[in-house]
């Protein structure tokens, strides 16, 4: 198994402000060999006046199980 770059782990939640920075972000790990974990979440963050999202991703090698 290939190991993740920059000794990230090989299960990581990325997260941030819902616009195209974020998007970006989870373009950029798929391209590096990141993979999709699941759906992603939004959420309204009343603080900020904005929506959050999260995304799960695996590095592309990883054995993981959904439970």
């Amino acid at each position: 198994m290939s190991t993740p770059p920059d000794d990230r782990p090989i299960y990581r939640l990325l997260t941030g402000k819902d616009d195209r920075a974020f998007c970006d972000r989870v373009s950029e790990a798929l391209e590096q060999g990141w993979r999709l974990y699941g759906s992603p979440s939004l959420a309204w963050d009343t603080e900020n006046n904005c929506m959050k999202a999260a995304q799960a991703v695996v590095w592309k090698d990883a054995d993981v199980v959904k439970g």
